[in-house]
């Protein structure tokens, strides 16, 4: 894992696209069905779209039918930081990229084995570098 990247939020305004800026620094979500990235198939790896870390690699991804991006498991260990969510009066695990802290979105319990995990990413908050 590279070093941590650690920008003030008026610098990352000026780094980012709004929308990204909106999802990642602020914690939104964009709405189902309407991510970039939902549909993309080819070989490669996810990256954080704010810091450009390896967040999840193509072999990982898989139709969850929940309209964002879904992943059984992470790039390594330690790419991925989690945390406790409770706001909308849930209990749910937030998952933020650990090199920048940029929000990405949250992991359920529900996914295939061997992980039985389910990353719900944000198109926004995710690059995509395809294997060419």
């Amino acid at each position: 894992m590279t070093d941590k990247l650690e920008l003030d939020l008026e610098a990352w305004r000026d780094r980012l696209p709004a929308p990204t800026f909106r999802v990642t620094r602020l914690g939104g979500t964009e709405p189902p069905f309407s991510g970039a990235l939902l549909a993309e198939t080819r070989r490669g790896r996810y990256l954080c779209a704010c810091c450009g870390a390896q967040l999840f690699p193509s072999t990982a991804k898989f139709e969850s039918h929940c309209g964002w991006p879904s992943f059984w498991h992470e790039a390594a260990q330690g790419a991925i930081r989690r945390l406790e969510d409770t706001s909308h009066g849930m209990l749910r695990t937030e998952v933020r990229c650990a090199r920048c802290d940029a929000h990405l979105g949250h992991v359920f319990p529900d996914g295939p084995p061997p992980t039985g995990e389910r990353y719900c990413i944000n198109s926004l908050a995710l690059s995509f570098d395809a294997d060419d």
